[in-house]
C-alpha cells in the first residue's frame, strides 16, 4: 500500500510540474486572458513512466492547441528514465540475455518489457563504442602486435552468418596490453587484413616501434604483415604449430613427438633450439617425413621470439594465447544468446569485455607471469584431441 501510495503521489507531483512547465510556455496562469494572438492549453493525455527505485508511474502529460509545447521532465518518446536504460544495458553487457531482461523487468522497473525495447535500450552504446574503436593510438608505444581471427553466428539480412572479427592486441614499451582493435571481415583474405593493419596506423600507430607480430599463420597474414610493419618480425604461434605437426602423427607417436616438440620450443636459447630440431629430424625423418616438413617450413617463425631481449616475456610470446583468452571471453559472454543480433551487437559486445580484459591486464603485465607452469601450452597434460584439430 506505501508503495502504491507513493507512486501515485510521485505520478501527481510529476503532471503538477509539467501543468506549470505549461503555464511558463504560455505566459499566463489558467483562465488568464493574453494580448493578441495566443495559444491555449489543450488538455492532456495519459503516459506511464518508470522511475529507478519508484516504479512505474502514471502521469498526465500537458498540451497546448498550436502543438509546440514539449515538456523537458519526461520525454515523449521514453517510458523509463535514463539510469535504469543504464541498468539494463550494464545488465546485458555482463551476460543477462534481452529475453530474460524482458522476463524480470516487471520487478526491476515495475513494468514489462519487450525484448526490443531492450536492444533499444543499448542502442545508445554504439556511438560511444565506434569512439572507442577509432580512438588515437598516438600516445600507445606498441612493441609487440598479436593478430587472429574468430567467427561468430551473426544475424545478418535476415539470415544467420558466420561472420569473421579480425581482433588486435598490443603490448606497449612498459609491458601493458591493449585491445587496439577488432573489424568484422574475411580472416583468410590478405587485403582484409592489409586494410585492418592500415586503419591502425591510420589511427596513429608507429609501425617503426613495432618489433614483432605473433599470429597464427593464416593465409596471407604474415606476408601482408611484414610489408606494413617492414622492421618487425613473425612469430607464428607454437601451439598451432604444434596442432599442425600432430596432425600428421598417428596417435601412438604422438605423446613422443609432443614431447621432443616440448624440447625444441622450451629451449633455452634459439642455437639450443635449432639443435634439438636437428635431432628431431634426423629421428622422425624415415616415419613421419609429412610431420618433419611441415615443422621445417615452420621453425624459423617459430623461434622469432629469441630476438626480444627480455627472457621474462618469452613465456606469453611463443603463442597467442593473450588473444585467444579474450576470444574465449566473448565466446563466454554471447553463448546465452546463441546468436548476435548484427554487427553493431558484436562490437558493443566485444568493446566491454575489452575494456574488463585491460582492467584485469592491469595488475599483470607481459613478463610478469604468475605461474610459468600454466602459462605454456606443453606444461600441462598432453590432450590429445585437442593438437588434432584441422587448421
Amino acid at each position: 500500500m506505501i508503495r502504491a501510495e507513493i507512486r501515485e503521489n510521485v505520478g501527481q507531483y510529476l503532471s503538477k510540474v509539467m501543468e506549470m512547465e505549461l503555464t511558463h510556455f504560455l505566459g499566463r496562469e489558467r483562465y488568464e486572458r493574453g494580448q493578441g494572438e495566443v495559444n491555449h492549453r489543450n488538455g492532456s493525455y495519459g503516459h506511464n513512466f518508470a522511475l529507478k527505485g519508484i516504479g512505474e508511474v502514471q502521469v498526465e502529460v500537458p498540451g497546448d492547441r498550436n502543438g509546440a509545447f514539449k515538456t523537458k521532465v519526461i520525454p515523449r518518446s521514453k517510458r523509463y528514465e535514463d539510469e535504469i536504460r543504464e541498468d539494463l544495458s550494464f545488465m546485458f553487457l555482463t551476460g543477462v540475455s534481452t529475453r530474460s531482461l524482458s522476463m524480470i523487468s516487471q520487478r526491476l522497473i515495475g513494468r514489462k518489457g519487450s525484448p526490443s525495447e531492450v536492444s533499444n535500450a543499448n542502442s545508445e552504446l554504439i556511438e560511444a563504442v565506434e569512439k572507442w574503436r577509432s580512438r588515437d593510438l598516438s600516445e600507445e608505444p606498441i612493441k609487440y602486435i598479436f593478430l587472429d581471427g574468430v567467427n561468430f553466428d551473426m544475424r545478418v539480412d535476415g539470415s544467420i552468418e558466420k561472420v569473421p572479427v579480425l581482433v588486435a592486441i598490443g603490448v606497449t614499451e612498459e609491458g601493458q596490453k591493449r585491445v587496439l582493435g577488432f573489424q568484422s571481415g574475411d580472416k583468410e583474405s590478405a587485403p582484409t587484413w592489409r586494410e585492418f593493419l592500415k586503419d591502425l596506423k591510420r589511427r596513429g600507430l608507429d609501425s617503426a616501434l613495432v618489433v614483432l607480430g605473433v599470429m597464427d599463420g593464416l593465409p596471407g597474414l604474415e606476408k601482408v604483415f611484414r610489408e606494413e610493419f617492414p622492421r618487425a618480425k613473425v612469430q607464428r604461434c607454437q601451439v598451432h604449430v604444434a596442432r599442425n605437426v600432430l596432425a600428421k602423427v598417428p596417435r601412438k607417436l604422438k605423446k613422443a613427438v609432443a614431447d621432443d616438440l616440448r624440447s625444441i620450443f622450451y629451449a633455452s636459447s634459439k642455437g639450443k633450439a635449432l639443435e634439438f630440431f636437428n635431432t628431431f629430424k634426423d629421428k622422425w625423418q624415415r616415419e613421419l617425413p609429412s610431420a618433419v616438413k611441415c615443422l621445417e617450413n615452420s621453425i624459423e617463425a617459430c623461434l622469432a621470439f629469441f630476438m626480444c631481449p627480455a627472457e621474462e616475456e618469452w613465456i606469453s610470446l611463443r603463442t597467442t594465447n593473450i588473444i585467444e583468452r579474450l576470444n574465449k571471453e566473448f565466446k563466454g559472454r554471447t553463448k546465452p544468446m546463441e546468436i548476435v543480433a548484427g554487427e553493431n551487437a558484436c562490437y558493443m559486445l566485444l568493446a566491454f569485455i575489452s575494456l574488463k580484459m585491460e582492467l584485469q591486464w592491469r595488475s599483470n603485465p607481459l613478463g610478469k607471469v604468475r605461474n610459468s607452469a600454466l602459462a605454456g601450452p606443453f606444461l600441462q597434460d598432453l590432450a590429445v584431441d585437442e593438437f588434432t584439430q584441422n587448421f
